[in-house]
């Protein structure tokens, strides 16, 4: 009977000696499998938003293709205001050239009716009468060429050339028809007489030459 006693007392001992915490313990352990196994249950979930894009990228790649639009179109607005400004500079330089080279047409063109008049001058004096036996005269002529020679070269000078167009073509922007006739000899469209001669500024018709043209016959 003792020694029953002594068994049952060793097979007993050990399970009261055993901490009470070992229960909770198995307990957590229990629960925390139990979460894991919920949570491996959720992951396929989580991986499929994960393989989304986020928004943001999204957002980000918005905006890059707002900015390359909008750097495009500022650098065709730069390269458009480039090319006016060049246009207008080189149009004012065209008119500050033009004002230095056409600014005198007007004193010019005072100028021409002096020289028609010398040209006049010398054209009514008689060849005849210019000898050594009248000097006055003679000495008078002389001086009106030397005066018509010397205002032909300061026109030329200044880019004022004369038009004295006999025989050649009719040129409407250079010559003014003051009448058509048939002249024998003469080819149809030339200048035939010259009434009064033209006068060019720089290439430009400063005052066009009065003609008369041939015709044909």
């Amino acid at each position: 009977m003792a020694a029953r006693c002594v068994g049952l007392a060793r097979r007993v001992l050990p399970v009261l000696a055993r901490p009470l915490g070992s229960a909770p313990r198995s307990l957590c352990t229990a629960t925390k499998q139990k979460n894991s196994g919920q949570n491996l249950e959720e992951d396929p979930g989580a991986s499929t938003q994960k393989a989304e894009p986020p928004s943001s990228e999204k957002v980000l790649v918005e905006e890059k293709v707002r900015l390359e639009e909008q750097l495009k179109e500022t650098t065709e607005k730069y390269k458009r205001a480039l090319a006016d400004t060049e246009n207008l500079r080189q149009r004012s330089q065209k008119l500050v050239e033009d004002a230095k080279l056409y600014g005198i047409q007007g004193f010019c063109k005072d100028l021409l009716e002096v020289a028609d008049i010398l040209e006049k001058a010398t054209q009514s004096v008689p060849l005849d009468e210019v000898r050594e036996d009248n000097p006055h005269l003679k000495s008078l002529y002389e001086g009106l060429v030397m005066t018509e020679v010397q205002i032909q070269k300061v026109f030329m000078k200044h880019g004022l050339l004369r038009l004295d167009p006999v025989g050649a073509k009719f040129d409407p922007y250079e010559h003014e028809a003051l009448f058509h006739a048939p002249v024998e000899g003469k080819e149809p469209g030339t200048v035939a007489l010259v009434s009064k001669v033209g006068y060019k500024l720089h290439g430009r018709t400063l005052r066009p030459a009065l003609v008369g043209v041939v015709k044909e016959a």
